[in-house]
């Protein structure tokens, strides 16, 4: 399918400029600027039923947004949808894994994997084309338990790969281990699986934890991304060691940290050295607004903490930092729909973003940011990469942000992979995976 989408606005771009992208066999193969709008042989549609095989015309985009597939770097596919079942009566995150851990005793394959495909595939629709999925992988359980969430969410990989990226990373399961723990570690790790996960801070031996980690991602040339200090402790600063075992194993820009939450609650001069180590190391950073904001100052009274990460100073540093869905009607978080434009948001609510720049930068956190952090450059909107876009019915970036319009067609693989389009009678929001 060949595609001439004309008059269009990339703000990470240049938010005033209008584009016009030409795409042949799915590459784009001409990104031309200007500055007034060019004629085009039709209004660009958000339904499916006017693009026909075969058919080639130059679509009018009439100034609306567009920008790169957006990528989604932190979720937890194997959880989704899984609170009528794993329930969280505190809120706390000791709770949701101690309830999360129960439940999926219980979990069937298909139980599992429909889960996971019914986020993905609502990610999809919203304008997400890459997935970086951190999975359970619980030495604790029944063994079949252990390898049901990876075995799923590979096989969902595969059977969704023609339409997205998914990126599987078993966190590891916490210090100290037993000799059956690495043996059942080692198995996983030969499965084909994108890279090591884990929480060592939640490990009694945080330190030999992160060793081990860095260990297993060295001998099999694996990237590592951890779950890093979630928590309102400002003296929990793991961070600081992952830096420098970062640095130690010559393993920078190869690894990634989220959440960053009791970076928040330390004083500035502790967090200004802290931030500068993780420039030194390259590290990459994640923040995730929308379940710190559900799990974090629980414990406050007045003045609650929000436990959002420090986005403003690593912004300002020089630190690379996305922003991601995490967990989708959980019970870590028990709200979201996929949605990466919702959480950018979020984000810029938490990080008192909101000036024109600052939105600009923000759709960043969702595009290009986390794209190369997950290692996806190949695809995108510019010249020479596969196309790989998501179209906004806005026109400015005040409108996108303030109303998150339903209405967005999704691109990628050569075809529409999905049209989402609100019936302005009706109030019906119609999606169609092609």
């Amino acid at each position: 399918m060949n595609l001439k989408l004309i008059n269009v606005k990339i703000p990470i771009l240049d938010s005033e400029l209008y584009y016009d992208l030409t795409i042949n066999d799915g590459q784009v193969i001409a990104l031309d600027a200007h500055e007034m709008k060019q004629k085009a042989d039709r209004a660009f549609s958000f339904n499916k039923d006017d693009y026909k095989q075969g058919e080639e015309w130059t679509w009018d985009g009439k100034g609306r947004i567009l920008i790169p597939g957006m990528t989604d770097a932190h979720m937890h596919l194997d959880k989704s949808h899984s609170l009528l079942v794993a329930q969280n009566h505190s809120g706390t995150l000791v709770e949701a894994i101690q309830s999360y851990t129960q439940a999926s005793e219980t979990f069937t394959d298909e139980n599992v994997k429909g889960r996971m495909r019914k986020t993905a595939l609502s990610a999809l629709a919203h304008g997400t084309t890459t997935i970086r999925t951190h999975i359970d992988f619980n030495t604790k359980v029944q063994e079949e338990t252990t390898f049901k969430g990876v075995r799923m969410a590979l096989e969902l990989k595969q059977e969704l790969a023609p339409y997205m990226e998914i990126q599987v990373f078993p966190m590891l399961p916490y210090y100290p281990y037993e000799e059956y723990d690495r043996k059942k570690i080692e198995q996983m790790l030969t499965m084909g699986v994108d890279g090591v996960g884990g929480a060592p801070h939640i490990s009694e031996r945080p330190l030999e934890c992160i060793d081990e980690i860095f260990t297993y991602a060295l001998k099999h040339g694996l990237p590592i991304d951890l779950h890093t200090d979630e928590s309102d402790d400002p003296s929990v600063e793991t961070v600081l060691y992952i830096a420098e075992k970062a640095i130690e194993a010559r393993y920078e820009g190869k690894v990634v940290v989220d959440h960053l939450c009791s970076l928040a609650a330390m004083g500035h001069e502790k967090a200004t050295a802290v931030i500068a180590k993780m420039k030194e190391a390259k590290l990459g950073a994640i923040t995730l607004p929308a379940a710190n904001l559900y799990l974090q100052g629980r414990g406050d009274r007045g003045v609650v903490r929000r436990g959002i990460t420090r986005v403003g100073e690593l912004l300002e540093a020089g630190v690379p930092i996305a922003t991601a869905s995490d967990n989708v009607c959980d019970p870590f978080h028990p709200f979201g729909r996929g949605d990466l434009l919702q959480i950018a948001q979020l984000t810029g609510y938490t990080a008192h973003m909101g000036g024109k720049d600052d939105l600009v930068t923000l759709l960043q956190m969702v595009t290009t940011v986390p794209s190369q952090l997950v290692g996806q450059t190949e695809k995108g909107v510019e010249v020479g990469q596969k196309a790989d876009f998501v179209l906004f019915d806005a026109t400015t970036l005040e409108e996108l942000f303030a109303e998150l319009p339903q209405t967005r067609a999704v691109y990628g693989a050569g075809k529409w992979l999905s049209m989402m389009s609100v019936n302005q009678q009706s109030g019906i929001s119609k999606t169609i995976h092609v």
